[in-house]
C-alpha cells in the first residue's frame, strides 16, 4: 500500500521524474543521514570531541545494509526515523569508536540535515529543466512574434495580440520563479546541528564552533542559532515550489484551451499512444497540461500545511515538524514533474498559425470593436463612439453581418466620416506590432535568468 501517488510505482512516473524520486527515496534520505553523521564526526575530530577514525568508521556503512522495514517498524515505536537509524548504525561500528557516534546533536539535526542534503539535489535536477525549458519558450516566442492571433479575456475574444505575445507571458511567469532558485538555494540550504534543546550544550564551549564547521563539512549554510522550531527556510523552499507550479500552470491552463477542439490552435507534441482514450480511439487528450494542472491542484494545501507548521511549540513540537515529512518532498515531486511536462510542450507545441487566422475572424470583426470606437471618436466623441459601437456589435449578434458592414450602415454617422481611417480598424497589424515590442522586452530581460541557470 502507498499513500501518495508520487511514491506509487502506478502512478508516480506520471506525476515526478525518476530523479526526483530517486533524490527522495528512503534509501537517499538514509546516505544523506550517514552523510550528515560523518560528517559531524570530521567537525567534532577537529576539536579532539571524537576519535578521528569515527568517520571513516560511519562512511564505511553501507547504506542498503540497513533493513528499511526494520527500521519503518521501529520508527512507529519511536516516532522519528532517526531514532532507529542511529542504533543501526551504532551497532555497525567499532566499539572503540562507536561511543562518540552523535555525540551532542539530536535526531531533529540529523533529519533537517539529510532533508537539506536532498533539496540541494533536489533543486539541481529543476535546475536542470528550467534552463531549457526557459531557452525552448523564448525560441517560441521569437518565432511567432508576429502570429496574429485571438487575445481572449474572461474565455472571449477581446482583441488581436500575437501567439508569441502569449508565449512571452509564460516565459516571463516562469522566469520570474525561476530567478529567484539562487537566492533560495543560499536562505534554505542550511545545516542543522543544535542538539536537544537548540544550545548544544553538550558541546560545551565547542558548540558554535563545532555547528560551523559541521556545516562547511557538507557546504552548507551555518545559521546563527538553532532552526528546530523557525522553519522559515523550509516554508520559503516550499512556497517556492508551489509559485513554480503556479507559473507552470498558467502555460498548462492556456494551452489545454488551445489544443480544444473547438479553439484549435495549438497541440501538445504527439507520440503514439500518448493521450488516448480507453473508450474514444480519436482522442488525442493533453496529458502534460493534465500533469501539470493536477500539481497546480495540490500544490496550494501542500505549501499551507508548511505555513501551517511555523508556529512550533517551545524548542520542539508535536506533529508539526512532521507533518514537512509528507509536504515538502511531495511539493518537489510535483514540481519536477510539472517542469518535465513544460519542457515537453515549450520544445515541442504544434502551434497552428492558420487556425488562428481563422478563429480571428471568428466574430464577424467584433475583436476589432475598440479599435472601431477609436476610429470614430475624433467624429463623435468617445462616448458616443464607444455606444454607437456596442449597439452595432449588438446588431453583429443577431445578424451575422461583419461589424464593418453594420458601423458603415449606421445613420448617425457624420457626414464626410473618414472611412478609410475605419477600414484601418480592422488591420491586426498594429496590435500584432505593439505585442512585438513586449516580446522583444520580455526576451531580454529572460536571457540573464536563462543564462545563470544554463
Amino acid at each position: 500500500m502507498t499513500f501518495s501517488a508520487l511514491d506509487s510505482a502506478l502512478t508516480g512516473p506520471l506525476f515526478a521524474t525518476e530523479r526526483m524520486r530517486a533524490i527522495f527515496s528512503d534509501e537517499a534520505r538514509l546516505a544523506a543521514m550517514l552523510q550528515a553523521e560523518a560528517a559531524l564526526a570530521r567537525a567534532e575530530a577537529r576539536f579532539g570531541l571524537a576519535p578521528e577514525e569515527l568517520a571513516a568508521a560511519i562512511a564505511a556503512v553501507d547504506p542498503a545494509s540497513l533493513d528499511l522495514e526494520a527500521l519503518g517498524r521501529e520508527t512507529a515505536l519511536a516516532g522519528a526515523p532517526a531514532i532507529p537509524f542511529v542504533k543501526a548504525v551504532q551497532k555497525r561500528l567499532p566499539k572503540e569508536v562507536e561511543t562518540a557516534f552523535h555525540k551532542g546533536s539530536t535526531t531533529q539535526d540529523i533529519a533537517d540535515t539529510a532533508l537539506v542534503l536532498q533539496m540541494r539535489d533536489a533543486f539541481e535536477a529543476l535546475r536542470a529543466d528550467l534552463a531549457p525549458t526557459l531557452a525552448a519558450l523564448s525560441a517560441l516566442a521569437r518565432t511567432h512574434r508576429a502570429t496574429p492571433c485571438v487575445g481572449r479575456t474572461y474565455g472571449q475574444h477581446a482583441a488581436p495580440v500575437s501567439f508569441g505575445f502569449k508565449a512571452a507571458v509564460w516565459l516571463a511567469g516562469i522566469a520570474d520563479v525561476a530567478g529567484r532558485l539562487p537566492e533560495i538555494r543560499s536562505r534554505t540550504l542550511l545545516a542543522s546541528l543544535s542538539g536537544p534543546v537548540g544550545t548544544l550544550a553538550g558541546l560545551r564551549e565547542h558548540g558554535p564552533a563545532v555547528q560551523d564547521a559541521f556545516a562547511a563539512e557538507l557546504g552548507l549554510g551555518a545559521p546563527p542559532l538553532s532552526w528546530h522550531t523557525r522553519r522559515s527556510a523550509v516554508v520559503e523552499a516550499g512556497t517556492w515550489l508551489a509559485m513554480l507550479i503556479g507559473a507552470l500552470g498558467k502555460m498548462a491552463t492556456d494551452v489545454a484551451h488551445l489544443a480544444s477542439t473547438e479553439v484549435g490552435e495549438a497541440a501538445e507534441p504527439y507520440a503514439p499512444g500518448r493521450g488516448g482514450s480507453s473508450a474514444m480511439p480519436h482522442k488525442r487528450n493533453p496529458v502534460s497540461c493534465t500533469v501539470i494542472l493536477a500539481a497546480a491542484q495540490a500544490a496550494p494545501g501542500l505549501a499551507s500545511t508548511l505555513l501551517a507548521g511555523m508556529a512550533a511549540a517551545h524548542e520542539r513540537p508535536a506533529g508539526a515538524w512532521h507533518a514537512e515529512w509528507h509536504a515538502l518532498p511531495q511539493l518537489f515531486g510535483l514540481a519536477s514533474g510539472a517542469l518535465a511536462e513544460a519542457r515537453r510542450l515549450a520544445e515541442g507545441l504544434e502551434v497552428d498559425p492558420a487556425r488562428m487566422a481563422r478563429n480571428l475572424d471568428l466574430t464577424q470583426g467584433l475583436l476589432f470593436a475598440d479599435a472601431v470606437a477609436a476610429a470614430l471618436t475624433p467624429a463623435l466623441g468617445r462616448a458616443r463612439a464607444h455606444s454607437l459601437v456596442e449597439e452595432a456589435a449588438g446588431e453583429v449578434r443577431r445578424s451575422g453581418k461583419p461589424l464593418r458592414e453594420v458601423v458603415e450602415g449606421l445613420p448617425d454617422l457624420p457626414a464626410g466620416f473618414d472611412r478609410v481611417s475605419l477600414a484601418r480598424a480592422f488591420d491586426p497589424g498594429p496590435s500584432v506590432e505593439a505585442a512585438g515590442r513586449f516580446v522583444d522586452r520580455a526576451l531580454a530581460s529572460v536571457q540573464p535568468v536563462t543564462d545563470a541557470l544554463a
